[in-house]
């Protein structure tokens, strides 16, 4: 009888486990999703905050976690501590990808920041002397970059085929003599002063703009137009089609983010969308 009593509670006790819904997969109360999203401060952390009561009213929460690096939030977005990430271009996530054999996808872009020739001594291409210091970044895909915008303003003539793997070895014409120097990009705006020019990233020049009070012409601009560098938002492979990733897509491409660009950033950063 006690055999049978004790046999009969374990099988009530497994049958309750069996009908109980995982936790994990319990709606919210409130309805409402929330995606952990990694962002760089500026711009992406600024337009992701634009788009973050456009998400709500779609029934996501955004959380946003800010890293200052290029590395962490692609690793944080593999190791799955976020859901998405917003910070790169797709050169620079294929690249870090294949590299560090990770499985990431980007998800539609969102922003362009044109990469620029700024001087604070020179207020025109035309006035850059001969033998002029320039500098550009150090990393690759952003040296091969700046490379091909002093090329399309006929300051360098590259190597046929260097394309989006250009170095300075691969320079074979330069008419001013420019001297290039190619230096962490962060620092480029910090040293801005003692040189000619700089090809500077457009995220780190707004941040010297905003906490350095750097002042400096624009002598040259890329082209928003067919171009790669475009950053995306960025989620794990197989994640693209999630609702919530599509409801944070379609509000980074709202008409109130648009506008916010627009308004905020006078032209440093563009809406690729």
């Amino acid at each position: 009888m006690k055999r049978s009593l004790v046999f009969l509670l374990l099988s009530a006790a497994v049958l309750l486990a069996g009908c109980k819904a995982p936790t994990s997969e319990a709606p919210p109360a409130d309805g409402v999703r929330t995606l952990k999203v990694g962002v760089n401060p500026v711009p992406h952390g600024e337009i992701l905050r634009a788009a973050v009561p456009v998400a709500l009213r779609d029934g996501v929460r955004i959380e946003v976690v800010e890293f200052t690096d290029y590395v962490q939030p692609n690793i944080a977005l593999s190791d799955g501590q976020l859901d998405a990430n917003y910070f790169q271009h797709v050169p620079y996530l294929e690249r870090f990808s294949a590299d560090r054999k990770l499985s990431l996808s980007s998800v539609g872009p969102v922003h362009l920041e044109p990469l620029a020739l700024y001087s604070t001594k020179y207020r025109q291409l035309a006035e850059l002397p001969e033998g002029a210091q320039v500098t550009i970044p150090s990393d690759p895909s952003n040296a091969a970059r700046a490379l091909r915008l002093l090329e399309a303003q006929g300051l360098v003539r590259l190597r046929e085929g260097a394309g989006a793997a250009a170095t300075v070895q691969d320079v074979v014409g330069n008419p001013r003599r420019l001297e290039l120097r190619e230096i962490d990009a962060e620092q480029q705006p910090r040293t801005l002063e003692d040189v000619a020019a700089a090809v500077i990233n457009g995220n780190y020049f707004l941040e010297a703009r905003k906490h350095l009070e750097l002042k400096a012409n624009v002598l040259a601009s890329e082209s928003p137009k067919e171009n790669p560098y475009a950053n995306v938002l960025a989620v794990k492979k197989g994640d693209e089609a999630r609702p919530e990733v599509q409801a944070l897509v379609r509000a980074l491409h709202s008409e109130e983010v648009r506008r916010f660009i627009e308004s905020r950033y006078g032209g440093a950063v563009i809406s690729a969308f």
